[in-house]
């Protein structure tokens, strides 16, 4: 026979000299509440049935008490399984030691009146995220919480995917963008303020795509990769409409759309291609260059390709005669990024030193206007209207700056971590980010529409302007909520100093 060391026997006489009257009145409290216990036990057997709960089944046997650790002859059976959760247990051993049934009965009692408490919360708590009233608020900070969470989007929501995202490109005339992947997928996105749509994935490249670009009519969508390979896939068809098969002898690493039927690729050991969507050879080669082709870009006119690198040279090439046209003068950093500004009469370039040189149309050999930018590094740039720009680079914000005369205008949009491709839609209203932690956002930079022309003698301050959080940032300024607490004080002493005005609150 094993003694269980939890239960009290009369040959435990030193333990049980220890029992005082105190505890002696605790079991007896505990006995009398068992007893009431049994007596709900009906009424609470009958709520369930009521509820549709199914009935204990007892096997036909009538002397089931709905208890597995007391058997038919009332004897205590220590092997049978506790149905007590772990904090009936500890309510039996803060009682003292007493039945386990006791406890069992007790706490369930306590925890189902518990999770009818904690239900009816839930209830209301859901009912209640309904019935935010912005009015009935009187802290500010709430009424404003429940006015963003009312307020409509002015942009599609953020794109999230598991593959690091190379580049990013709006089609033309359809509410589309493509995404490029670093395995060689391009995904096509319909998007709208009310949500992203995934429309289709395109297996295009072996290794990572770092460049993709629609044509001007939209109907075909060209890649590059780092497999050296050009691909060219009809977008009503979704096939492969034509393949340049090492297209370079080096990974490709830009890609610009001329028109409907020519395009220029630049690779990582400085040459550059044109090519014809007629033809399957390229229609000139040039090795001007000895490091990676960062951009390529032209006017509308098309007689003239530019294209930066990062050995620090703006090379200038002739489309109609296919030579060189003109190589600037080198640069002490990379060039990275560039646009064309001022109706076609100014070329800006960004560096990786954060500096902007400018750049008369047609005098390429060395810049006439320098910009110390916003000193840390630019990688990328898009036009947005004529004269104003928007800059990106490893800090993870997008700045936007004025053209000659250059200002900072403020940030347009952040990120969590360096920014990888930027691009805008054909409308100029949305403006596309991707970043090195696999996300797009989008920003609405229609407000640039309405913004003034800078003039030269203008008057303004740089530190707050690098600092500034255009209406598309997440972001906002700390100016804007001390205007706010001045227009209320202004406000205030109005209503004071106003003979009319009638009894003050206050008083």
């Amino acid at each position: 026979f094993c003694r269980h060391n939890n239960f009290k026997t009369p040959s435990d006489a030193d333990e049980l000299d220890d029992l005082d009257e105190d505890m002696v009145v605790g079991v007896i409290a505990e006995i009398e509440q068992e007893i009431l216990n049994e007596s709900d036990s009906d009424n609470d057997e009958y709520e369930l049935v009521e509820m549709g709960a199914p009935e204990p089944d007892n096997d036909g046997d009538s002397s089931y008490d709905g208890n597995e650790s007391i058997s038919s002859d009332g004897s205590f059976d220590p092997n049978a399984e506790d149905s007590d959760s772990d904090d009936s247990m500890a309510a039996e051993e803060a009682a003292g030691g007493s039945s386990a049934t006791g406890g069992g009965a007790t706490s369930a009692k306590r925890r189902k009146d518990d999770d009818g408490a904690s239900g009816s919360h839930k209830e209301s708590a859901e009912g209640s995220v309904f019935e935010l009233d912005e009015d009935d608020e009187t802290d500010e900070t709430v009424r404003a919480i429940i006015a963003a969470i009312k307020k409509p989007r002015s942009a599609p929501p953020e794109i999230k995917l598991e593959d690091f995202i190379t580049d990013v490109c709006f089609h033309p005339s359809r509410d589309i963008v493509a995404l490029a992947t670093i395995i060689g997928d391009v995904h096509l996105y319909e998007y709208a303020n009310e949500g992203n749509k995934l429309l289709r994935t395109i297996e295009v490249h072996s290794k990572a795509c770092r460049d993709v670009e629609f044509t001007e009519d939209g109907r075909f969508l060209l890649t590059c990769s780092k497999d050296k390979c050009v691909m060219v896939t009809d977008m009503e068809t979704e096939k492969l409409k034509k393949l340049y098969e090492t297209a370079h002898d080096d990974a490709i690493n830009t890609l610009h759309v001329l028109n409907e039927n020519l395009f220029a690729t630049g690779d990582d050991a400085g040459t550059v291609k044109l090519w014809d969507l007629r033809t399957k050879n390229a229609v000139f080669e040039l090795k001007e260059l000895e490091d990676q082709v960062t951009q390529l870009i032209s006017n509308d006119q098309n007689k003239l390709l530019l294209a930066t690198s990062a050995d620090g040279y703006l090379t200038t090439f002739n489309i109609a005669a296919r030579k060189m046209y003109v190589q600037s003068e080198p640069y002490e950093e990379e060039l990275n990024c560039m646009g064309i500004y001022r109706g076609d009469s100014k070329l800006v370039v960004g560096t990786s030193k954060g500096r902007l040189y400018t750049y008369n149309w047609g005098y390429f050999g060395f810049h006439c206007d320098m910009y110390p930018g916003i000193k840390s590094p630019i990688s990328l740039m898009i036009p947005i209207t004529d004269r104003i720009a928007c800059v990106a680079g490893e800090d993870g914000n997008i700045r936007a700056c004025h053209i000659t005369p250059y200002r900072n205008l403020g940030v347009v949009g952040q990120h969590n971590m360096p920014i990888e491709s930027l691009d805008v839609n054909s409308s100029g209203e949305l403006l596309a980010s991707s970043s090195h932690n696999n996300d797009v956002r989008f920003w609405n930079v229609k407000y640039f529409e309405d913004f003034g022309d800078i003039k030269y003698n203008d008057k303004h301050n740089a530190y707050k302007e690098k600092r500034h959080n255009l209406p598309s940032s997440k972001c906002t300024n700390a100016s804007d909520f001390f205007s706010d607490l001045t227009k209320e004080d202004g406000d205030e002493e109005t209503e004071a100093n106003d003979p009319g005005a009638g009894p003050s609150s206050s008083a």
